[in-house]
């Protein structure tokens, strides 16, 4: 922290803080590192269960345990760890029931993402859709298929930000974190790809001829085919 006293005449012995350059605590910073870690883990592409070891990941982080301990109590809280006692701290594996409720949820929100994209959004926002998938031509999907969950991801928490509703916004962070960690294994099974990036330009075109029913119907249809695929093919989550 940078901080200087600065007398005069008239205020003598004042003392003036400069700006802190990073406001955030060790908490924040070691919450922040955990979480991103635990998204990128792929948890339901693995069989075993993760452990987390306080003491490792405060040393990684070069902090005390206080701060690891303050961040792990967050990530509890928000369903991405769970603490078993005498036996440590381990990342959350949702149920195959969990997961497809989670969906739903999903699906109502990114349904009305879109009747407010229809209402309220500017040509170029809607445009700019289009162009996240202009990669993804020539067969090329496949090859890349890494590189394209990350792009559908993406996709889906734009739709969500379109809205500029800030409550729905807020309620849509925490609830697509967790299915985000889901679609990057479902992504790949039976051809979801092929059929993602077929639903997401009739999407598009739905929103850009603001046809607010069917971009509403199709956001909510896309969504809850992925439940149905969960329900179906996703014996790994029981």
């Amino acid at each position: 922290m940078n901080a200087a006293l600065r007398t005069g005449s008239d205020k003598a012995g004042r003392v003036a803080l400069s700006p802190l350059e990073d406001t955030s605590t060790f908490a924040d910073r070691a919450y922040a590192a955990l979480k991103e870690v635990i998204v990128s883990l792929n948890i339901y592409g693995q069989d075993q269960e993760v452990r987390l070891d306080e003491r490792q990941l405060a040393s990684d982080l070069g902090v005390s345990r206080t701060p690891v301990r303050e961040a792990m109590a967050q990530l509890e809280r928000e369903g991405f760890v769970r603490s078993v006692p005498r036996r440590g701290i381990y990342v959350v594996r949702k149920t195959k029931r969990e997961v497809i409720e989670m969906i739903t949820a999903w699906a109502a929100l990114e349904s009305m993402a879109a009747r407010l994209i229809t209402e309220n959004a500017g040509d170029d926002d809607i445009s700019s859709l289009r162009t996240m998938f202009s990669t993804f031509e020539n067969g090329e999907l496949h090859a890349r298929l890494d590189e394209y969950s990350e792009v559908n991801i993406e996709f889906h928490q734009t739709i969500i930000r379109m809205s500029r509703n800030s409550v729905l916004i807020a309620l849509a962070e925490n609830l697509f974190t967790h299915m985000r960690m889901i679609r990057m294994r479902t992504i790949g099974e039976k051809d979801r790809a092929d059929r993602s990036i077929h639903d997401h330009m009739h999407i598009i075109k739905a929103l850009e001829a603001r046809d607010t029913a069917r971009a509403e119907e199709l956001v909510r249809t896309h969504a809850l085919g992925l439940a149905e695929h969960v329900a179906k093919y996703a014996d790994y989550l029981d």
